[in-house]
């Protein structure tokens, strides 16, 4: 089994580029190497305990170790020598059978035990003996360094962390800028799930790169339940997707290779059949616990196009000739998504999940990204990018986008500058294409950032969803006679029903449905049409024309397909639609 992310490491080593290097992502999984799957500090350690190399791991309250005992020796001696080498330097002339710093050493190592201050400072000083020409030491160092975020914590302001935090932050920083360090051929790799966990006076250094992991792809899976099939199961085991490996492996998708192990093990102990259902709720599950109830939201819509959505025959249509087409074209030329825009109430959500359900794909709703904890917003997203781009296919939807994605002004913070950049980079990274579909809805698409509506990211197509007119209304009529037993409703009484419900739009049409279909419950006998026409003359809209009338203008002037509006577009028509914005501006709508 290959993995890229050991390559790239190797590479940024090799080629003289960094020696201090952040090893984020992925890190807490298993890989595979010498016919089993091991964690990660184990798999470096397998690969680099290699003739030239000594490799030195610092685990957080645990002591520093090497790889083998005599690497231990090595380095010990060197120490010895550079240490005389030094007294000689300082004047005091006397021959290494007087003096031993043997256990100088030792006392050393046993002391940084529980002490990281004290652990950093005593591997800064192995790299100083190192590179001393007097210690005699022909090996290279590789210092793999756990828990990096911990033990040089990001913060608000270097002032506000402790005492402690500061001291170590100093050590590091004085150790990787050091010239003689940076030109030496000694690494450093910190491990962390983030780059933003780390100290910014740190993974802001220039000469400080990262190297990512990322969640394992199609092919690592598939190697997984391959081996774990050959180690861990028996004819009998009941698991129904073993017999397409590749089918388990691709509805695995989002999941670390520790998830899935715990699947499979699971199922084998209890004797469960690992079907299909199992499989994508075992991954929603899993997705939920790294980025959190309150950041995501897992849909899986069984509503359809042609037989739950009413009305918006045009957009239907749209949908099934171009935007289903393009999306399942796959590579550079699918699209990457689509800003959707209109009034509240229209449908925007109710309209776009039948999408999903038409293309058989899950929907991830992204909540709220951002925290209140300082350094978690970019912790969060680089979750989530690492989730998203293991997906095979994704549909995602961020209702309210703008209020998550508005306009960003001088004085916004940094953070959400920096979250809505990576956001859009996501949207325009060609790899993506194909895989993740983005879905920005919103009422005020006018308060989008300008960034994000540009072309190459939502900006590819707004879609207006509008309230219904002409036969689109006249669908809503007949929908809601038909929940009162009334199958063909004459010209006349739907009529009168459109004149009861000349404010209507799709969210009170759906509430006078179903006030129809409770009443006709409670008399346990069929509604006559007047019954019918009562309940909707009964029912007072919301106050909120105004408002309605606003996004639905800014839906129309921000459209980018005339095919998709219900009149043909003049420029004397868009200036009476932005004349009567400003005049609603006046009034204090926005």
């Amino acid at each position: 089994m290959k993995y890229d992310f050991l390559t790239s490491l190797a590479r940024t080593i090799n080629s003289g580029a960094s020696n201090s290097i952040i090893l984020h992502g992925n890190i807490q999984d298993l890989f595979f190497t010498d016919n089993k799957y091991i964690n990660l500090t184990g798999y470096l350690k397998s690969k680099w305990s290699i003739p030239g190399k000594i490799l030195l791991t610092y685990e957080l309250n645990g002591p520093i170790r090497f790889s083998s005992k005599s690497d231990k020796n090595k380095l010990k001696k060197a120490w010895n020598n550079w240490k005389i080498s030094e007294d000689s330097t300082n004047g005091l002339q006397k021959s290494s059978d007087e003096i031993s710093y043997f256990d100088e050493f030792e006392t050393n190592f046993n002391d940084s035990i529980g002490r990281p201050t004290m652990a950093l400072e005593l591997l800064r000083q192995i790299c100083l003996c190192s590179r001393n020409q007097n210690s005699k030491l022909k090996e290279d160092l590789i210092i793999i360094i756990e828990s990096a975020d911990l033990l040089l914590p990001q913060s608000g302001s270097i002032s506000s962390l402790p005492y402690s935090d500061r001291h170590r932050i100093s050590i590091v920083k004085d150790w990787f800028s050091d010239p003689d360090f940076i030109s030496d051929m000694d690494s450093v790799i910190m491990l962390s799930e983030s780059t933003s966990s780390i100290n910014d006076l740190i993974n802001r250094m220039p000469f400080v790169l990262d190297v990512e992991i990322p969640s394992p792809d199609l092919e690592n899976r598939k190697h997984y339940i391959s081996w774990f099939k050959q180690k861990e199961t028996t004819s009998e085991t009941p698991l129904k997707l073993w017999s397409s490996q590749t089918e388990l492996a691709t509805l695995c998708a989002g999941l670390t290779i520790h998830a899935l192990r715990q699947m499979l093990k699971e199922a084998i102990c209890f004797k469960q059949t690992l079907d299909r259902n199992m499989v994508i709720n075992k991954v929603e599950t899993f997705v939920k616990s790294q980025l959190g109830d309150d950041v995501v939201e897992f849909k899986k819509p069984d509503h359809t196009l042609k037989k739950d959505v009413i009305g918006s025959n045009k957009l239907k249509m749209f949908i099934k000739d171009y935007l289903i087409p393009r999306m399942t074209l796959g590579g550079k030329y699918s699209l990457t998504g689509a800003a959707i825009s209109g009034p509240i109430g229209a449908g925007k959500t109710f309209i776009f999940e039948a999408v999903a359900a038409e293309m058989n794909m899950p929907v991830l709703v992204l909540k709220q990204i951002r925290s209140q904890w300082f350094g978690q917003t970019d912790l969060i997203f680089e979750r989530l990018k690492r989730v998203l781009e293991a997906l095979s296919k994704v549909m995602i939807f961020i209702d309210e986008a703008d209020t998550q994605f508005g306009n960003l002004q001088s004085d916004t913070h940094d953070t959400e500058k920096r979250l809505t950049g990576k956001i859009q980079n996501m949207m325009s990274d060609n790899k993506n294409k194909g895989k993740i579909f983005w879905f920005l809805l919103t009422a005020r698409i006018h308060l989008l950032s300008a960034d994000i509506r540009r072309s190459g990211r939502a900006g590819d197509l707004i879609i207006p969803v509008l309230d219904p007119e002409d036969q689109d209304r006249e669908d809503f009529l007949k929908w809601v006679y038909r929940a009162g037993g009334i199958k063909n409703p004459t010209t006349y009484n739907i009529n009168k029903l459109n004149s009861a419900t000349e404010n209507f739009y799709p969210a009170t049409f759906a509430l006078l449905r179903n006030e129809v279909k409770a009443m006709d419950k409670m008399k346990k006998s069929n509604l006559k049409a007047n019954d019918i026409i009562k309940i909707a003359e009964d029912i007072l809209p919301d106050a909120i024309a105004d408002v309605r009338r606003f996004q639905t203008l800014q839906a129309l002037l921000n459209c980018s397909r005339k095919s998709l509006l219900p009149m043909k577009v003049t420029d004397s028509l868009q200036l009476e639609w932005i004349t009567e914005i400003s005049e609603l501006n006046r009034k204090g709508i926005n």
